[in-house]
């Protein structure tokens, strides 16, 4: 019996297309260390810990600075977040 292979669309479909996860990253693991040193104005440290929003593929939707507004902004585009850690 072969292994059926996935597509990223497909994948994302199966089983509950609107299934979200939040978990936690790092701010240099979202913005490369270049990116950090040139945003004008901008402080963030490489160590802060912000919230990310994912599909089921792994695609990242949104960056968050807490969970609270990382589950609340899947809740507005109608989708249903599980956290990770």
């Amino acid at each position: 019996m072969m292994t059926p292979v996935l597509t990223t669309e497909a994948f994302a479909a199966l089983g509950a297309p609107d299934l979200v996860y939040v978990r936690p990253v790092k701010a240099r693991d979202v913005l490369g260390g270049e990116e950090l040193a040139q945003a004008p104005g901008v402080q963030v440290d490489p160590e802060q810990t912000f919230y990310a929003v994912h599909r089921a593929d792994g695609a990242r939707l949104a960056v968050m600075t807490d969970k609270d507004a990382a589950v609340a902004v899947a809740l507005a585009n109608e989708l249903a977040p599980v956290s990770v850690h």
